[in-house]
């Protein structure tokens, strides 16, 4: 996997979001209202645990990781005035929006799951729902401590995958346990295609014209979610979440991501600091109430 230090930033639409405990502002992917290059950078620190055993699923990594980021905005931590997490997201928005994706297994990530920060279990390869995998019988499949319920046995083909996403981090002030980690060496596969996603659900459509690494896929998918979410208006953003954020990362078909970067739709752009040219357009951002709009 790749360190993954991507800007991104929105289509032709000018949208607005809600700010982390400042109230509504203008979304930080604006270039014209601010200098996100002067601003302290941040960066959004995410781990996915993968053992040599039993890796988790490439897709179901994806979306883990998309749901990840999600729960991390939308975490009372994060958005409350006081909230312990507050300062530094409102940097890291206020910043050139990076997200690194770095992997852990064994005693790696017991020490990550350590530091705080919010754990998201995804779907394993069997009907087990991420409920289930997680015990806790929370509706978003998510937990603050760092359980280590992952069985791998010898012949095992995947798991549900788990990603741990941090509070944002300075660029150059990671904490030693994340320093650490791994960032490239392990990439992930599908045992067998994903199935066709829900019509009615939200969908991040990655580009059929970019090849990325396991890890860099889940940073843009990341990108993606966060794009639709500060799109979202307050009522659809309380539903989403009330739902324990469903969404489905797939890759679109030439003729699809023609329609969908022409739609108005959220897009992602890449910086091109690691993998990909500068510029690329790498995931739509494709949820139901924004197709409406």
């Amino acid at each position: 996997m790749t360190s993954i230090d991507a800007d991104t930033e929105t289509g032709t639409r000018t949208t607005a979001h809600q700010g982390t405990g400042s109230g509504a502002r203008s979304s930080p992917f604006r270039h014209a209202e601010t200098d996100r290059d002067a601003a302290p950078q941040f960066v959004l620190p995410l781990v996915v645990r993968i053992e040599k055993a039993a890796p988790p699923a490439r897709t179901d990594a994806l979306e883990t990781a998309a749901r990840a980021v999600l729960v991390l905005l939308s975490d009372e931590r994060s958005t409350a005035a006081d909230g312990e997490w507050a300062q530094a997201v409102r940097d890291w928005q206020d910043a050139r929006i990076r997200k690194v994706v770095r992997r852990a297994r064994g005693a790696e990530w017991r020490r990550a799951a350590g530091l705080p920060g919010i754990t998201v279990t995804g779907r394993a390869p069997d009907p087990t729902t991420a409920e289930d995998v997680n015990g806790d019988g929370g509706r978003d499949g998510h937990e603050d401590g760092g359980g280590d319920g992952h069985e791998g046995g010898d012949g095992a083909s995947s798991v549900a995958a788990e990603v741990r996403v941090f509070p944002p981090v300075p660029l150059d002030g990671w904490p030693k346990e994340l320093a650490k980690l791994q960032v490239s060496g392990t990439d992930l596969d599908d045992p067998e295609p994903p199935p066709a996603p829900d019509p009615t659900g939200p969908v991040l459509w990655l580009s059929p014209q970019v090849e990325m690494s396991a890890g860099k896929a889940m940073a843009q998918a990341g990108h993606g979610a966060q794009l639709a979410w500060w799109e979202l208006d307050d009522a659809a953003r309380a539903a989403w979440r009330e739902a324990g954020f469903p969404l489905a990362v797939r890759t679109a078909s030439a003729d699809r991501w023609d329609e969908l970067t022409a739609s108005g739709l959220p897009v992602v752009r890449d910086a091109g600091f690691t993998e990909i040219a500068p510029g690329s357009c790498t995931v739509v951002a494709d949820h139901p109430a924004l197709r409406r709009r």
